[in-house]
């Protein structure tokens, strides 16, 4: 089966006094990068569409579930590490404001059980994999997230080794005798003249 994981689009910045979990929609810059992608795979059969169900993965969803005439189905175990955090900073824009803390984020030197996370994201994407015999399956979801399985399919520790664009489209073959291999990484062909 072909797995997709695609980020979602460009978020906007949230910072909750309270302490709120920020669960931040898309921005006007990331509506349009999820319409892009959603045209881009708009002649690709696909069978399933998963998302994260926080806000900026699942409105990432919405023009790719339109395109396919397919539900969206909501997966917990594709949230992002950062699910719980009061604030969401857009990670282009923390490293103007931030450079310590986005050199940390790079390093993958983060404030949670990021091992934890991660058996969580395999076990789950594991699972829809095992699903989805011989299918095209789509997920939305995070660059943590992909990040995981991309190291998880290569071998090595999962950790944050690469920062994918916005709406980038991450493939997979995963074979039914086990086999994960990478198809492409962060393809986004789609987001050509669109500012992010």
């Amino acid at each position: 089966m072909e797995l997709l994981l695609i980020r979602h689009g460009l978020p906007r910045h949230v910072d909750n006094a309270d302490g709120a979990p920020a669960d931040p929609p898309l921005s006007e810059i990331g509506c349009v990068q999820a319409d892009r992608m959603a045209t881009w795979l708009q002649h690709e059969a696909i069978d399933h569409l998963y998302s994260s169900p926080m806000a900026r993965a699942y409105q990432t969803a919405e023009p790719l579930s339109r395109a396919q005439g397919l539900g969206i189905e909501v997966q917990d175990g594709v949230a992002e590490f950062d699910r719980s955090a009061s604030a969401y900073v857009p990670v282009e824009k923390l490293k103007e404001i931030d450079y310590e803390r986005w050199q940390n984020l790079m390093k993958g030197e983060l404030d949670v059980d990021f091992g934890a996370f991660a058996g969580t994201v395999i076990e789950t994407l594991e699972k829809i994999v095992v699903a989805h015999p011989g299918k095209r399956v789509a997920v939305t979801c995070h660059g943590g997230v992909i990040n995981v399985w991309a190291a998880h399919v290569i071998g090595f520790a999962p950790r944050m080794f690469f920062n994918p664009d916005y709406t980038s489209i991450n493939r997979y073959q995963c074979a039914r005798s086990g086999e994960r291999s990478v198809i492409t990484l962060n393809e986004a062909v789609h987001l050509r003249e669109v500012q992010g």
